[in-house]
């Protein structure tokens, strides 16, 4: 039938769109939806769905080829980077610990060395499920946790390289000198598409400049040719796909990009895999079967057994504490992206059999839910690095904190002009520096147009004025005009050409997602910028500002900073500053009593000067405390930060989307680009060893 391939994908659509979005309703994970829903509607429901047919097939198998190459993609080398000895340590511990029970879980239940060897591969990885988890709470420089999201890289490499052994071996007659093949031929592979699609990553990224749809279009043939090329040589193309993430990796970094290449894989294909994976699921049969289910606890405990083991390992060889040493096995626990991938790669070549594919999707289920419960409670207490060094980090946009600061203030808007420029001035002002005043006129075909010449003269004339409205405030304002292929790219390059310490721009209230609410020009800004930017909405001058709110999620280092901004414009017009924290309404008198205790002492060190209030509110709705604390003041200071999706996520929440839609304030939302934080500590030199005796815990969960 011809319409069976679109009636295939558009009910595959309408589950996508809806059953994740129910399960969350129900404060159940929306891949546990997915799940279901190929389930009900397979062969072993209402036989809506065929796994057999070549639609999904060939949707499931992009899905399953970008589920590993988003893994690939999200590891982050640059942490990898700085602990990788222990990484490597612990890697080798969560790795080796979880493949020896495995194997023997395999032997006990009657299969093969082969089978059994691959069974322990699947515990011996994991997915960083809990990653938004330690982010949020501002622990990621917690060395425990750099330490575990290091060991990710090695981990699953190994994982996938013992499937690729397990399956060549399957596939062939075994031999010592078919091993060593396949071996080298691994190697040698690896080493092409890790390096030789590095090099040619960023040689392509460098030509085409901003040219996104091109860039967009090379990641995804270097995916596609390396799992090709892993087929060739003998590998599951999971392996080429993986090898492929790692490989543009630092190529695509967290631009727009990568923004796009991760929305494709999580919004549509990943999803399409979910869901034919619960087509291969028979409920009735494996409830039937007894020695299914014992297979499925064994696979359970010996999981779950092995990797709190290897995190014991670690904490007794690095002396970790208990509350690190948790953290590291929740960390470790869930079993996701490569578990999954092995797993139906596994079935599918007839090595494991449907029991074991039954007992790692149980697997699965309960692991990616205990692990980011657990690590939500463990890493709420652990410490960072809070030496003075680092703590005059955390305060200062400087590349060197003893430089002036440099703001530029793009104008091209005479009714927001004069505010931005006093609102940088009021900075300038009390960290002494300059302000230089950007006009930005977008390139045109006909450079002699009559379009051009007025854009021209308009720049000028508003530079003119932000001389004037400079010596008004009493700062040095330079002019600097500038013809650039469009106004986002004039503002970052002549940016990083003026070496500018922040960005002051300015928007409109509007209303709608996010796209609308920022405009594309400010959110290519955000991308690209190489310092932070401060988007302003100001309903009134900036020295009127009386009365600041910063809500405060935690204490990291980003959180800080924005203290720090809100700190001196409250020095600058006498303002008062309100911390709002909202937690938990079930988070006990002590505990909020501690909260507070921190906070004070993060002000009292650091901001003694400054009128500095602190309010801790035990609720469930975040959006609507805010709002209402907004009422009573002049400016309202947010931070806004690129998510790091996880995989397989197809529902995304921000709070700081909706406060912006509804507030009836001025506000300045601070973003820093992607890697910021990282360059600003390579520039001073202050990566270093994180302090177990902090006595300033930052975290306010």
């Amino acid at each position: 039938m011809h319409l069976e391939p679109i009636v295939s994908f558009a009910i595959l659509l309408t589950v996508i769109l809806i059953v994740p979005l129910l399960f969350e309703r129900i404060k159940l994970p929306g891949l546990l939806g997915l799940l279901v829903a190929g389930v009900v509607l397979g062969p072993h429901g209402f036989h809506l769905l065929n796994n057999e047919s070549e639609t999904l097939k060939l949707l499931s198998g992009i899905g399953l080829i970008y589920l590993m190459f988003v893994a690939g993609l999200e590891i982050d080398m640059e942490q990898f980077q700085r602990t990788k000895h222990r990484s490597i340590g612990f890697g080798t511990f969560t790795f080796l610990v979880p493949l020896i029970v495995g194997t023997i879980v395999g032997r006990m239940f009657g299969f093969g060395w082969n089978a059994s060897i691959l069974i322990g591969s699947l515990f011996a990885s994991h997915t960083l499920l809990a990653y938004p988890i330690i982010s949020r709470l501002g622990v990621i420089n917690n060395e425990a946790v750099t330490v575990t999201i290091g060991a990710t890289i090695f981990t699953d490499i190994g994982s996938l390289l013992v499937l690729a052994v397990c399956i060549g071996i399957h596939k062939g007659e075994f031999s010592t000198f078919s091993l060593a093949k396949l071996l080298l031929g691994i190697i040698i592979y690896s080493a092409v598409i890790l390096f030789g699609f590095k090099w040619l990553g960023q040689e392509f990224f460098r030509r085409t400049g901003d040219e996104e749809g091109n860039q967009f279009l090379f990641v995804l043939l270097v995916v596609f040719i390396s799992s090709l090329g892993a087929e060739v040589i003998g590998v599951e193309k999971i392996v080429g796909a993986f090898l492929a993430g790692l490989a543009v990796n630092d190529v695509i970094g967290s631009g727009p990009v990568k923004e796009k290449v991760v929305f494709v894989g999580n919004v549509l294909f990943i999803p399409i895999f979910f869901v034919s994976l619960g087509l291969l699921i028979d409920i009735p049969a494996f409830i039937s079967s007894i020695s299914s289910i014992w297979l499925t606890l064994a696979i359970l405990v010996g999981l779950i057994s092995s990797k709190f083991g290897a995190a014991l390992l670690a904490k007794l060889v690095y002396r970790y504490n208990w509350r690190e040493m948790i953290t590291m096995w929740s960390l470790s626990l869930p079993q996701v992206a490569a578990t999954l991938a092995a797993t139906l790669v596994g079935y599918r070549a007839g090595l494991l059999t449907e029991d074991v594919l039954n007992g790692v999707i149980v697997l699965m289920i309960v692991t990616a839910t205990l692990g980011p419960l657990i690590t939500a409670r463990s890493a709420a207490g652990l410490t960072i690095d809070t030496t003075p060094e680092t703590t005059e980090s955390m305060f200062s946009w400087k590349d060197d904190p003893s430089e002036g600061l440099t703001v530029v203030v793009p104008v091209r808007n005479p009714e927001t002009e004069r505010n931005l420029i006093e609102m940088a001035a009021l900075l300038v002002r009390r960290e002494s520096g300059k302000i230089v005043a950007l006009g930005v006129t977008p390139a045109h075909l006909h450079m002699d147009a009559p379009e051009m010449d007025n854009d021209l003269q308009h720049s000028k004339n508003l530079l003119s004025h932000a001389v004037e409205l400079g010596r008004e405030f009493g700062v040095e304002v330079e002019p600097h005009a500038r013809i650039d292929q469009g106004i986002a790219q004039g503002i970052s390059h002549a940016s990083r050409e003026q070496n500018s310490s922040l960005i002051v721009m300015g928007w409109g209230k509007t209303t709608g997602l996010r796209a609308r609410l920022f405009g594309n020009v400010i959110d290519r800004v955000l991308w690209a910028s190489h310092c932070p930017v401060a988007v302003t909405r100001l309903l009134d001058s900036p020295s009127n500002i009386r009365r600041i709110l910063v809500p405060i999620e935690n204490l990291s280092e980003e959180a800080v900073r924005i203290v720090r901004f809100a700190e001196i414009l409250a020095n600058a017009n006498q303002a008062e500053v309100t911390l709002l924290h909202v937690c938990d309404r079930r988070t006990s008198q002590a505990r909020i009593g501690w909260m507070e205790s921190q906070l004070e002492l993060l002000v009292s060190r650091h901001f003694p000067q400054s009128p500095t209030s602190i309010k801790i509110i035990p609720a469930d709705n975040l959006v609507g405390v805010i709002l209402k604390a907004s009422q009573s003041c002049d400016l309202v200071v947010l931070r806004s930060s690129r998510r790091r999706l996880n995989i397989g996520e197809v529902a995304i929440s921000d709070v700081t989307t909706e406060v912006v839609k509804q507030i009836q304030c001025s506000v300045v939302l601070l973003g820093e680009p992607p890697g910021y934080q990282g360059s600003l500590r390579k520039a001073r030199g202050l990566v270093k060893k994180s302090s177990p005796t902090t006595d300033l815990q930052p975290n306010l969960t």
